[in-house]
């Protein structure tokens, strides 16, 4: 697996005068990432005191590692209230915006353009880019022999935060990027830059990492991880 790739999900609470799911009505609470380094397999979700804060740290990640971003329906959601959410805040990303002003090789793979690879929406590819086709990840995963989605799903996320429960939030986001890392391996296989043998060695460098977490919530994921 080539250096930096990293698996990213943002959860958010709509304000409460607001029932659309937009970025107008969306306040960032948890951004969850996993992140597959040359040697590692690690799983974490980003701190910050305030939503300006954590949104900074997110790409402040970006700014030091450079990873290739892999999202479901990022493109269509999450990276777009970071975008919104960022401005708002005065948030400062410019290696995530840059398109070969400072960088040459950005010109030809950026964050910014829907069909260049340093981000890639594994929903909006698979779907060829048609909304239509577009399935869940909490529907895909488990036909895939995955774990889906655990403890909730996005529209519990606000009611979770009225209540105060921003670890169960943290852990729902957490096996979120977890769920779209692995999706993320089949593909690669499916296209053939994994062999058999390379995908099977991936899948144990994340299972053997989960597996050493002593958490409620990875204990569950690999339970019920039957691929």
């Amino acid at each position: 697996m080539s250096r930096g790739c990293a698996a990213c999900t943002v959860s958010t609470g709509p304000f409460p005068t607001v029932v659309s799911r937009t970025w107008r009505s969306s306040r960032v609470i948890v951004i969850s990432c996993a992140l597959r380094d040359r040697d590692s397999f690690k799983v974490w979700s980003i701190g910050g005191d305030s939503e300006g804060e954590l949104i900074q740290r997110f790409y402040e990640g970006i700014e030091k590692y450079t990873p290739q971003i892999v999202s479901w329906n990022g493109g269509g959601f999450d990276l777009p209230v970071l975008h919104y959410r960022g401005l708002i805040h005065h948030v400062k990303a410019p290696r995530y915006w840059d398109t070969g002003e400072d960088n040459r090789d950005f010109k030809w793979n950026n964050y910014i353009s829907r069909y260049h690879a340093r981000h890639l929406d594994l929903m909006d590819l698979l779907s060829l880019y048609q909304l239509r086709a577009a399935a869940p990840l909490g529907d895909l995963a488990p036909l895939m022999g995955l774990p889906g989605k655990l403890g909730m799903d996005g529209a519990g996320v606000w009611s979770a935060y009225q209540a105060g429960k921003i670890a169960e939030i943290r852990n729902y986001c957490e096996t979120d990027v977890v769920n779209t890392f692995l999706i993320f391996l089949r593909f690669q296989l499916m296209r053939g830059v994994l062999t058999e043998q390379q995908f099977k060695a991936e899948g144990d460098v994340v299972r053997s990492t989960l597996k050493k977490a002593t958490d409620p919530h990875w204990k569950e994921f690999v339970g019920k991880w039957r691929a």
